[in-house]
């Protein structure tokens, strides 16, 4: 990392403020080259910015010396007024000294190789940047300050506990070791295995805080899907008309609910499809629905034509049997479907667009509430955790299926804790990282 880097740290635009990173050892040199007399350290000061004899601004300067600084390299901050012409001038200025522009997500990972935040840690940062709820924000924060890793290096300390035991029987077998020294290692395997079990069960939570939790409406056309999601969302995000088959698509919104992510999508209505087009329609939401966290089965109560049970088979057990157009009289389909979900475990609520859709919110962010909130922190918030998870989990079963092989049994551990390493970033593989700080901004 000789390169010294610079980025906008602002979103581009006017603004009253713009600030501008540098990171790396040229980073001293180039501030007083540009703003004079070094400031003080941690310190802001106004100086004004200068280049080839033309001043550029009067800014404030940070100068952060490394060690201590967000990259553990020589560090500076310009918090420039915020004209796009004054930012594009800096910046040509800094590459003028010979400065490259960041690659996203370059300042963090600086900060990850040189010691001042694992990987967990580093995806926290990004996390944090991206939240768009109270939620996500909680947990980016929580993970930011070690919560993920702790847990992470618990369970590798375990492991490599268990190793130490698993290879002292088999580097020493003719020493003077008490018998069955290898059995010392399962009650530790066991009640990792335990642990790792009730993580995996709850490994998608942290997931659905950060990406959202999805939530189907499925039922018959003209059952009221799309008034009911316009209802939810406060405004006509979906095409509502007497026609049946108006939806064609997956109509995807976006809301908050008790302060999580919630992403709620109209799907076509079931129905044998009359042309090619409402087939990948239907398509489109039974795959959507499949996928989906809920699904919110919508039956409009006020009919007897018997089109309610079109769409029962996306429903899952747990979900919501949801009877529209509760203003009007209740007709046979009501019963008939009431009757359905309750025999297969559906929960029923009775409900009207017009009453703009309170009831059902609330419900929803009861249901929002009770699958994203826990009292642990989650032990995956990305994909690559659960697939750690999954392959450490899998190793550890094996070591204990064949504990009387204790050379294979102490390589199923090894491998175990490489695992759980690579979520911290001990084992430091550069694809694992280029795919991580891939998807960070500029800046960053």
């Amino acid at each position: 990392m000789t390169d010294t880097i610079f980025a906008p740290a602002t979103a581009a635009g006017r603004a009253a403020v713009a600030v501008v990173r540098l990171s790396g050892p040229r980073t001293r040199e180039t501030v007083e080259a540009m703003a004079g007399k070094l400031p003080a350290a941690r310190r802001a000061s106004l100086r004004r910015l200068r280049h080839g004899g033309l001043a550029l601004d009067d800014a404030l300067v940070l100068w952060m010396p490394g060690p201590a600084s967000f990259t553990g390299e020589d560090s500076a901050e310009f918090h420039l007024h915020g004209g796009p012409a004054i930012v594009e001038a800096v910046t040509e200025a800094l590459a003028g000294l010979g400065l490259r522009l960041a690659e996203p997500g370059e300042f963090t990972r600086r900060a990850f190789q040189n010691g001042r935040m694992d990987l967990a840690q580093a995806e926290a940062v990004a996390d944090l940047v991206d939240a768009e709820t109270a939620a996500q924000a909680r947990q980016a924060l929580a993970q930011l300050e070690g919560g993920l890793s702790r847990r992470y290096d618990t369970w590798r300390e375990t492991l490599v506990e268990a190793l130490a035991v698993l290879e002292a029987a088999v580097d020493f077998p003719d020493e003077d070791l008490p018998e069955n020294v290898s059995a010392r290692a399962r009650p530790g395997l066991e009640r990792l295995l335990d642990e790792l079990d009730d993580a995996l069960t709850d490994e998608a939570r942290g997931r659905r805080v950060r990406e959202g939790y999805r939530i189907a409406l499925i039922g018959a056309p003209n059952a009221g899907k799309s008034s009911l999601l316009n209802a939810l969302a406060g405004r006509d995000a979906a095409i509502v008309t007497a026609t049946p088959g108006t939806t064609r698509d997956v109509i995807e919104v976006p809301m908050v609910l008790a302060g999580y992510k919630t992403l709620l999508a109209d799907t076509a209505g079931v129905r044998e499809a009359t042309d090619s087009i409402e087939a990948e329609g239907v398509r489109r939401a039974r795959a959507w629905a499949d996928g989906a966290d809920l699904r919110l089965w919508i039956v409009d109560g006020s009919v007897a034509d018997d089109t309610w049970h079109w769409a029962q088979s996306l429903a899952h057990p747990g979900d919501l049997l949801v009877l529209s157009k509760a203003d009007l009289p209740e007709a046979a389909d009501a019963g008939a479907a009431r009757a359905n979900g309750a025999a297969r475990g559906l929960e029923t609520l009775a409900v009207s667009a017009l009453g703009e859709g309170a009831v059902l919110r609330a419900a929803l962010e009861r249901r929002v509430v009770a699958a994203l909130s826990g009292a642990e922190f989650p032990a995956a918030t990305r994909l690559r955790h659960a697939e750690s998870l999954r392959e450490a989990r899998s190793r550890v079963a094996s070591a204990l299926a064949q504990a009387d092989q204790v050379e294979l049994a102490a390589e199923d551990v090894r491998l175990a804790a490489r695992a759980l390493a690579r979520v911290t970033g001990r084992i430091d593989a550069e694809d694992v990282l280029d795919r991580v700080f891939s998807t960070f901004c500029i800046g960053k």
